[in-house]
């Protein structure tokens, strides 16, 4: 798979948060809840994100952020509104001097607030993933896509889905977060104007781009340079000279931490499975190798990894 297909595969939203506010002007809630990643968007009126270092975004209708943790921020009618409620690890919500929250109230299936004209979607990922920490790392704190520049039928389905509490629909709402985060991500990858990383923009290039996909849809084969150009069709010589150039490092150096990355979401995903049989998977002959080269990776052995 590639990078970004990883960022939900490893692990895919599974129970995620998902939240309808409904709120009347002044309202202010400060987000303490260090999530790698949330999504907000607006279903109905208006809605600034102010984070601590002081950027300000007015969200409209329709219009998608992409919040990047741990780092704290505000959600608020205004800039100036002082926030009303913290809401901390573990969704758990407080007033700011930390006492018992009232003034916000359960308003249905997934649904608090004060009740108002201001309605919004909140979804956040609780994942830890390492290929996730890739892809990560690579976006800015903030995201913000516009409803006119990018028209998507997903904010108003799943709208119209989070209040439903029917049999199996805390998956159809995790699938259509997956959906609505990696269309976003997607757009937001392909805009001239985004510094997408080197990895991303390589899958555009028709050898660079084979030889990545051959790495990640077959981490366990044993690959050399040589097997990868004759893969690609072209020399040994060119195509490590290109993939260099495109991606930032040689294509072993990729493999290696690709594979790293994938054994690292195996030991959290597979709690029972021997360090031999994810060190196979991932393509290194023994539970030894894969040790030696995650511990160099991490600081840590795979078995204090998973248990940590």
């Amino acid at each position: 798979m590639d990078p970004l297909a990883a960022l939900l595969d490893g692990p895919r939203a599974h129970g995620a948060f998902l939240l309808r506010s409904v709120l009347t002007p002044p309202w202010s809630l400060r987000i303490e809840d260090q999530a790698p990643l949330t999504v907000v968007s607006v279903v109905r009126g208006e809605a600034w994100i102010v984070l601590d270092d002081g950027e300000s975004v007015l969200l409209g209708e329709g219009d998608v952020a992409i919040a990047r943790g741990p780092d704290p921020y505000l959600v608020a009618d205004h800039p100036s509104t002082p926030p009303q409620a913290l809401i901390l690890p573990g969704q758990e919500c407080r007033t700011p001097d930390g006492g018992h929250l009232t003034e916000y109230a359960d308003l249905g299936v997934r649904t608090w607030g004060t009740g108002g004209p201001v309605v919004l979607l909140t979804g956040t990922y609780g994942m830890e993933g390492e290929i996730s920490k890739k892809l990560l790392a690579a976006l800015p704190t903030l995201i913000v896509l516009r409803a006119a520049d990018w028209p998507t039928p997903l904010v108003g389905l799943l709208a119209t889905e989070i209040g439903r509490d029917v049999p199996g629909q805390e998956a159809v709402l995790d699938r259509l977060l997956d959906l609505l985060l990696i269309a976003a991500l997607r757009t937001w990858f392909d805009r001239p104007d985004t510094s997408a990383p080197a990895w991303y923009r390589a899958h555009d290039d028709p050898i660079v781009g084979q030889a990545l996909r051959l790495l990640q849809h077959q981490p366990a084969e044993p690959w050399t340079v040589a097997k990868l150009a004759a893969n690609t069709g072209v020399s040994r010589a060119a195509l490590a000279r290109r993939f260099a150039t495109t991606v930032g490092e040689t294509p072993m150096a990729y493999l290696t931490g690709w594979r790293l990355a994938l054994a690292a979401d195996l030991l959290r995903q597979q709690p029972d499975a021997t360090i031999g049989s994810v060190a196979h998977q991932v393509g290194y002959g023994s539970a030894f190798a894969l040790s030696t080269a995650f511990k160099r990776e991490f600081g840590v052995s795979p078995q204090r990894y998973r248990t940590a």
